[in-house]
């Protein structure tokens, strides 16, 4: 199901606001315009392709690998044990990987790209931001490298501490732009699809800094509180997941995280998952697999039309 609307930056909508009629909610039918971005102007209705592992009840974040073709990274929630698991599209354990050198505290993303900015090499992020009560003074990414290999090992990660400009947020959202190596998170809130925000400065030891850069919204709100979210290869898209929906903010031509204020967000299809938290991209960018918190969910894969 698809449906267009503008992505506008702006304040919180009033509470009061009555709920839209369907008449009022776009299109959920319409076809998407050819926009000369690099994916899907169609996506296929999702399909089953596994379960949710025993070993990751709580799968919380998956991201694509970017060094083993058909694997993702996957990991829990909070009070779980600090591993990384290498997952297959049907859900089957490949890696699990044991991390040292920190104690997480509420463990909501998972994201890959380059070690820094600037370099080839790849690692895989970790977003220790969950905050639910909006409390935490800092908050932290974990930083390790890709394994070259698949198989269980125990491994330390680097941490990577920073604070909000204007306060403390709760985050489930992890971006990494892999053009670049721009890091940034999307706050889950009640009033919009969430503020955008760069994290720069980051550095083990040091003390990175969250920059706003704007709010994501959707006509009406009609949808937020967002759980998820992955950048495009091509850094022109990004996949926001909610509870409820899945949405694709597309900017052509976009050439920094910035570009995506003020752009197209389109419906694409989601999956019926009972505690929806987990999106990533393919690693072709040609579609895209979902995940759920509880042994045995479906996940889902989204491939274009």
């Amino acid at each position: 199901m698809l449906a267009t609307a503008a992505l506008l930056l702006g304040s919180a909508c009033s509470s009061s606001r009555p709920t839209p009629s369907a008449s009022e909610v776009p299109d959920a039918g319409a076809q998407v315009p050819a926009t000369g971005l690099e994916g899907c102007t169609l996506y296929a209705d999702g399909r089953k392709t596994g379960t949710v592992p025993r070993q990751v009840p709580e799968l919380s974040g998956l991201a694509a690998s970017q060094r083993h073709p058909g694997i993702f990274w996957g990991h829990n929630d909070s009070n779980n044990a600090f591993e990384l698991f290498a997952l297959d599209e049907a859900g089957a354990v490949k890696a699990t990987l044991t991390l040292t050198g920190a104690d997480p505290r509420d463990i909501e993303d998972v994201a890959v790209g380059p070690c820094a900015p600037g370099q080839k090499a790849t690692c895989v992020f970790l977003a220790d931001t969950g905050d639910n009560f909006e409390r935490r003074k800092e908050v932290r990414l974990f930083r390790l490298a890709e394994p070259e290999s698949l198989a269980d090992a125990t491994l330390p990660v680097e941490a990577l501490p920073f604070t909000y400009e204007d306060g403390a947020h709760d985050t489930e959202s992890l971006i990494i732009d892999a053009r670049s190596g721009r890091i940034a998170v999307l706050t889950k809130t009640r009033v919009s699809l969430g503020d955008l925000y760069a994290v720069e400065g980051l550095a083990p030891g040091g003390s990175g800094k969250a920059r706003k850069l704007g709010t994501l919204r959707v006509p009406e709100d009609v949808d937020r509180l967002s759980t998820g979210a992955a950048l495009h290869p091509s850094g022109e898209r990004l996949l926001v997941r909610t509870y409820t929906r899945v949405w694709e903010v597309r900017k052509p031509g976009a050439k920094r995280l910035e570009d995506l204020i003020q752009a197209q967000v389109v419906e694409v299809p989601g999956a019926s998952q009972a505690q929806a938290e987990a999106i990533t991209f393919l690693q072709d960018g040609r579609g895209y697999l979902l995940g759920s918190e509880f042994t045995g969910e479906p996940l889902v894969r989204v491939d274009c039309r």
